[in-house]
């Protein structure tokens, strides 16, 4: 049995998405800026992909800048935004749990004369919004904050946090990475009060190297792909028409039926957490609440958790041990962020939230999609019983002398 627990890192595309993508590169292969009937086919499907995202986040058509993934679309809000809003200031501000696509760009400005200000969390991973209102000074132009965290699931109190950021200083931009976030909450950016956006495809069902970045009207940001003109001068290249419409339908189909989507999931979630909590030596990372952005920020007692992100320390083992031996039994996991893992290194988020220190090595990401079930869920647990007691026997820390661990 194959149980794929890695839908943080991508997911399987739906089939629906598959056969549009097909379709289109097969049949209405066309260039969208051509200005035959072939480009007009073609953009006619990138016309529908706006219309598609524009009326799940409430927002308009042309507000949207199509983009290789979340990476990019991280990049050109942060990156963009600074250099396009300098002549106001050069304050930026940040969290110490983001993702690479964000906190890399953060140091690159950093090299460039800005200054950026990170702010803490607590234990459960939520930011620190008194200290925001503290960083925010006359010259701060960009806050970018994460929506849900990568690693450990935990929904940040993005309302609150914009709220913060427009009474302190009304011309800040604030940019929100929803890339975790979008398929798995209600996110309505202008009501909020969010200034940018970003979004990937591949999380959600759709094809990797897909994504957008939402940019409030009259926002300014400078483009960081030159060289013809497209999509208003935002993003130079010709567009990836079976890609963005992919994503589209990816997004509709995902938002379709959404609460009792959103139901089941947090369903699963809490079933696999109740039964991981049953293994000896393991910790649940994060929060533990069903989630909302219009959580009140001062509920500190606990923080919201997204339903598809689950974040387990096992003791006396080291994660990427636990990883290959689950990946023997055909069960998929992580030991945290996919676009990280290259490199391997202590996460940062962990640090952040001041896990101890033997089990900043020891640490798995499990996360889910509406598609994951209940008998993967013991299929999981069942191999984790079998694996944990054997693994730690050949561990420095799980070695027992007369039956007792030492």
């Amino acid at each position: 049995m194959e149980v794929y627990m890695d839908n943080a890192a991508t997911t399987r595309a739906y089939p629906e998405v598959v056969q549009l993508m097909n379709k289109i590169m097969e049949e209405d292969y066309g260039n969208p800026s051509s200005l035959h009937m072939k480009g007009v086919e073609a953009e006619r499907y990138i016309r529908r992909a706006r219309e598609i995202l524009a009326g799940i986040l409430k927002v308009e058509e042309k507000e949207l800048i199509f983009t290789s993934g979340g990476t990019e679309s991280n990049n050109l809000a942060i990156i963009g935004g600074a250099l396009a809003n300098q002549r106001a200031g050069k304050h930026l501000i940040t969290t110490r749990i983001e993702h690479a696509s964000v906190y890399q760009p953060m140091m690159f400005l950093e090299q460039m004369g800005f200054e950026v200000t990170w702010l803490p969390v607590n234990a459960y991973g939520l930011v620190d919004l008194d200290a925001l209102r503290e960083a925010i000074r006359p010259d701060t132009i960009l806050v970018s904050m994460m929506c849900v965290n990568n690693e450990i699931g935990t929904i940040e109190p993005i309302t609150d946090a914009a709220a913060i950021v427009k009474e302190c200083n009304p011309n800040t931009l604030f940019h929100v990475d929803a890339i975790q976030g979008f398929g798995k909450v209600v996110l309505h950016p202008k009501r909020i009060g969010i200034d940018m956006l970003s979004v990937s495809g591949h999380k959600i069902h759709g094809p990797k190297g897909t994504g957008f970045l939402w940019v409030r009207d009259r926002v300014k940001v400078q483009p960081l792909m030159l060289g013809g003109g497209h999509q208003k001068g935002m993003r130079s290249g010709t567009e990836n028409v079976p890609g963005v419409a992919g994503m589209a339908k990816a997004a509709e189909i995902e938002y379709t039926d959404f609460e009792n989507k959103l139901e089941y999931l947090y369903g699963i979630r809490s079933y696999f957490i109740e039964e991981i909590e049953k293994l000896e030596g393991t910790v649940v990372n994060g929060g533990r609440s069903r989630g909302s952005l219009n959580r009140p920020a001062e509920d500190q007692q606990d923080a919201c958790a997204a339903p598809h992100v689950v974040s387990v320390s096992f003791q006396d083992i080291r994660a990427e041990v636990l990883l290959h031996a689950l990946e023997e039994t055909h069960v998929y996991v992580s030991s945290g962020s996919a676009c990280s893992s290259n490199h391997p290194a202590i996460s940062g988020t962990l640090k952040a939230i001041g896990v101890e220190k033997r089990y900043l090595d020891a640490t798995v990401r499990f996360s889910f999609s509406f598609d994951t079930t209940k008998e993967e869920i013991d299929e999981c647990v069942a191999q984790l019983s079998r694996l944990l007691p054997m693994l730690r026997r050949y561990t420095p820390g799980g070695r027992k002398r007369g039956g007792k661990r030492v």
